[in-house]
């Protein structure tokens, strides 16, 4: 652990007060509410820290006993990125089934529900929305987390999710600052580049930001990403020209005029971490006009606030950090936890009343039926699900469950299910084209395996964003000759769909998904 040889109070009060850190365990730490009597002016909440909307209430109460302006933030994007229910999958569609209704008066009453219930548990600054318009069908980390490819249709539902989740008194910090859309690649790995030129991202990636601006999003999260564009040598979330120069810049300048919180996506994704480490990041975050460093998903201790403490400090110290933007950042970080404070409880104060079914109305209105060739008969019986699953990117998690087994199971006792991977058909190597590696026996074993489970049930294939990947497209092609009869649910972004009994396109993969899904696959609901 370091420490300050010397310093004035308020220059090491204001380096904390820009740090937004996380911890383990789902009670806090001494260590973390020291810091906030001595200046830390925000904590970030991961799944691991949550068990219930009760010990949550009672953690938030913990941390606001110390400090009554604590800014408690959260990645609580619904649909497949869900922290509040992390153990049992979300009570709300995720953004692109929202998209896909394009209702903006139901995304801004969803955004209030989940609002008002992350209020209701003292959170009061959400990671949320996505704004990324995802342009390219092959990005690993946003796909369902976008409202969808058209800039025009994700700007409207992003302004509406902004306004629906601060009418509860919940701040929304519009992400991924300049847009994440137009990726191969998942900045927690390594750093992703997009060649667009300037006319593009202004008639594209940045349509939305605008729109969330003008509704007055409280913050805005910046992407580790690098668009030549705008600075050939710097990701965004360290550029000048990115966070001042575009973000900053006033309307009259070709900016988009943003005065509130600029807060960086984490600083533990290899994008920024394996090039610049998290202390130098951290300073060239704040010099280039961010206000707010996330810390915490993967280094969650005390020594980790400490070393950026210090680090900023040493930056001041040094000249390299004007002593005045960091004094500027922190002022920031208190006046949103300031806002956060007076506008907790706006939600039932405006007569917010609670809307519990709002997620599964919005889920199952998003759902896209094509029947098959022959007119659809439910099983009568139990089914069996075969779920072909890929390796989940880091943002949603593999702790989370998803799929329609649990829900089938429900409507159909007796409902079987099993997990099928890409080792599954390429001997665990995993890797495309290797169908028939030792141990393999590509997609026909596979698909002998599934036909043994299944017997005589009707199966239902899970897949989720097929198109990606092509064992999983092989696999169902295999199952579907063999057994035409298969209900097919694509649970990730859908592209055309195959034949088969019935294909149900979800848009997500949260739990009120797999129960919309469920409900159509056994005769019941659609259309919410």
């Amino acid at each position: 652990m370091t420490t300050l040889a010397r310093g004035s109070d308020t220059l090491t009060r204001d380096a904390l007060a820009v740090l937004q850190p996380g911890f383990t365990g789902t009670t806090a730490p001494e260590w973390l509410l020291r810091r906030l009597g001595e200046g830390l002016t925000s904590v970030g909440l991961f799944g691991r820290n949550i068990t219930s909307p009760e010990q949550l209430a009672a953690l938030t109460a913990q941390l606001r006993a110390e400090r009554a302006d604590v800014l408690v933030a959260i990645d609580e994007e619904g649909g497949d990125v869900t922290r509040m229910e992390v153990r049992t999958g979300s009570s709300f569609p995720g953004n692109l089934a929202l998209g896909a209704v394009d209702d903006t008066a139901l995304t801004q009453a969803v955004a209030r529900e989940l609002g008002r219930r992350l209020a209701e548990c003292g959170v009061n600054l959400n990671w949320a929305p996505s704004a990324d318009v995802n342009s390219n069908p092959d990005n690993p980390v946003i796909g369902v987390r976008s409202f969808g490819a058209d800039p025009q249709l994700v700007a409207r539902h992003t302004a509406a999710y902004v306004r629906g989740l601060q009418a509860a008194g919940v701040a929304a910090c519009t992400k991924h600052f300049p847009g994440h859309g137009d990726t191969a690649v998942d900045s927690h790995h390594a750093l992703p580049r997009i060649d667009a030129d300037l006319d593009t991202l202004t008639t594209r990636e940045l349509v939305p930001f605008r729109a969330a601006v003008a509704a007055g999003t409280k913050a805005v999260m910046s992407a580790h990403i690098l668009l030549p564009a705008l600075d050939p040598a710097r990701p965004a979330t360290l550029s000048p020209a990115a966070l001042h120069g575009l973000l900053r810049a006033p309307l009259t300048e070709g900016g988009l005029g943003f005065e509130g919180l600029v807060v960086t996506d984490g600083m533990e994704m290899r994008a920024i971490s394996a090039a610049y480490g998290i202390e130098r990041g951290s300073v060239l975050a704040i010099a280039a006009g961010a206000d707010a460093i996330c810390v915490g998903g993967g280094l969650a201790d005390e020594d980790t606030v400490l070393r950026l403490r210090d680090a900023l400090v040493a930056a001041v110290r040094a000249g390299e950090l004007p002593e005045a933007r960091l004094a500027d950042a922190a002022a920031r970080v208190r006046a949103l936890g300031d806002w956060a404070r007076h506008a907790s409880g706006a939600g039932a104060a405006e007569g917010s009343a609670p809307a519990p079914e709002a997620g599964l109305r919005a889920a199952r209105r998003a759902l896209r039926i094509t029947p098959g060739a022959q007119p659809y008969q439910p099983p009568t019986g139990p089914a069996f699900v075969a779920a072909f699953t890929p390796v989940a990117n880091i943002a949603v998690g593999d702790e989370t469950p998803w799929g329609v087994a649990a829900e089938l199971a429900r409507l159909l006792p007796g409902t079987a299910t099993a997990t099928y991977g890409s080792e599954d058909v390429h001997g665990g190597g995993g890797a495309p084209g290797a169908g028939d590696a030792p141990g393999g026996g590509g997609a026909p074993a596979l698909i002998a395996n599934v036909l043994a489970d299944a017997a005589d049930r009707r199966i239902v294939a899970v897949v989720r964003d097929v198109h990606r990947h092509a064992w999983m497209a092989d696999a169902l092609d295999a199952l579907l000759a063999a057994r035409p009869d298969t209900v097919v649910v694509e649970m990730g972004v859908p592209q055309a769909p195959p034949s088969g009994a019935l294909h149900i396109a979800t848009h997500g993969a949260a739990r009120v998904c797999g129960l919309a899904a469920a409900e159509v696959i056994t005769g019941g609901v659609a259309g919410g």
